[in-house]
């Protein structure tokens, strides 16, 4: 029993050494480590947020230079038929997306599905206003139709669009 109590006596004290040691050199380390992730995230920030803001920027370019206003005045020439407007619209705004999809990488999911789903809004609001068109008449009536049916909307998808990729570029501040 004495060897037992001699033992427990030597035993005790070492344990109590041993855990509070190995508690301080653990939170040491976990602070240390926190420490060492925090700079690691604020470099990061220096090199990605730059280029997050310039996609975002490029972004609210392609929602704006896709709307249908703008994409009229850039492709629309005398003497073309409400079908060849159509598919001018189309395409360019097709190009336009296809151009910027590399900006993807720098904004989260969601908005890229808002802006991939306002694209394809706005060339189903194309087709859907040409089809009631013949093919063969004159573009100006396309034209007509199409800028009427947008002084209706409160907002367009694309102007939805840039609402939320403020929204988003808003976030990181």
């Amino acid at each position: 029993m004495e060897i037992f109590l001699e033992l427990l006596k030597y035993t005790i004290p070492s344990l109590v050494v041993f855990a509070t040691a190995y508690f301080l050199l653990k939170l040491y380390l976990d602070d240390r480590l926190r420490y060492e992730k925090a700079v690691q995230r604020t470099e990061s920030l220096k090199t990605t947020l730059p280029l997050r803001l310039q996609a975002y920027e490029r972004l609210t370019l392609l929602c704006d230079r896709v709307g249908i206003p703008n994409t009229l005045l850039r492709i629309r020439m005398p003497g073309m038929t409400t079908g060849d407007l159509r598919g001018a619209l189309m395409l360019s705004i097709n190009q336009e997306f296809d151009h910027n999809t590399s900006q993807q990488l720098y904004v989260s999911e969601t908005l890229w599905q808002i802006i991939t789903l306002a694209k394809n809004e706005t060339l189903a609001f194309i087709s859907q206003t040409a089809s009631d068109l013949p093919a063969d008449s004159n573009a100006d009536e396309l034209v007509s139709s199409l800028l009427q049916a947008i002084d209706q909307m409160p907002a367009t998808p694309l102007q939805r669009a840039i609402v939320a990729i403020r929204t988003e570029a808003g976030q990181l501040f």
